[in-house]
């Protein structure tokens, strides 16, 4: 596992984005994982940047979402603001931007008749696709990799899952709240690709930033592998497996020294 360090959010995100877009040209055809969240933005951000004004081409990659609420749709009709679905904010945030194909972008159908028989296709899509060439990640405040809560097993395949307490309060301050929704107007449930369908990708970027993030992100990578911080997973990583922090994230880390020593002996 490689620890970076960078001086900010924009320094993180900037980094993230580059990496991104190395695979990007050189396997044009490349399956992305990627995440919502507050935390993705900068480096979608700086994605579009590089498609207007580097020619970046998103022409023939495929993408897989991580998650998406049950019993919410993308609903191009309504405003922004009103559609909370997580298929929404990739198009807003993201694909809107870009010249990826529509049909090439994958977000877990949270409207679906039978979300359990979609989680099996969801898996089997994955691996028609090839697998996922790189899976970005997040971080929740409880440590946890998209919706798999604390206490999921780490081998477990997408799936449904029901959302923690900490998980509504952080989602209804970052998307509910400014949007005008009661609290209870959330969903409680959600499809998510499970910690041992993330394990799969060929190569994970995990990006955290702010003091906030700071402990949990210590715990993930330095503490004990536990279901109770399901993102501690990166622990049992068998590929490569890269951390991007801002300093404020990285400031409780025990080996910092070490990383950033890591950092330039690699870059030396």
């Amino acid at each position: 596992m490689d620890v970076i360090i960078r001086s900010d959010y924009e320094q993180m995100s900037l980094y993230t984005a580059n990496r991104i877009a190395e695979l990007v040209r050189k396997k044009p055809d490349c399956v992305l994982g990627l995440a919502t969240g507050g935390t993705p933005i900068g480096t979608y951000r700086e994605l579009i940047r590089k498609h207007r004004e580097e020619g970046l081409c998103f022409s023939k990659v495929r993408t897989f979402n991580l998650d998406e609420y049950l019993g919410i749709g993308f609903n191009p009709e309504q405003p922004y603001s009103a559609d909370q679905s997580y298929a929404r904010f990739m198009h807003e945030e993201l694909f809107r931007h870009i010249d990826i194909l529509p049909e090439n972008t994958r977000v877990p159908d949270g409207l679906s008749d039978n979300p359990e028989e979609f989680c099996k296709h969801y898996e089997k899509a994955i691996r028609e696709a090839g697998g996922i060439d790189l899976q970005l990640l997040g971080i929740g405040g409880d440590g946890h990799w998209a919706f798999n809560e604390p206490g999921s097993s780490l081998a477990s395949r997408t799936r449904i899952e029901t959302l923690t307490r900490q998980t509504l309060d952080d989602n209804y301050e970052l998307f509910y709240r400014a949007a005008g929704f009661l609290r209870e107007d959330m969903p409680h449930f959600a499809i998510t690709m499970g910690i041992g369908t993330i394990l799969e990708a060929k190569s994970i970027l995990m990006i955290a930033n702010g003091k906030k993030k700071a402990n949990v992100v210590r715990q993930a990578i330095e503490g004990p592998v536990t279901s109770q911080i399901t993102a501690s997973a990166i622990q049992l990583y068998a590929g490569k497996a890269t951390v991007v922090l801002d300093e404020e994230a990285a400031s409780e880390l025990k080996n910092i020294d070490h990383y950033r020593h890591c950092e330039k002996v690699i870059a030396s």
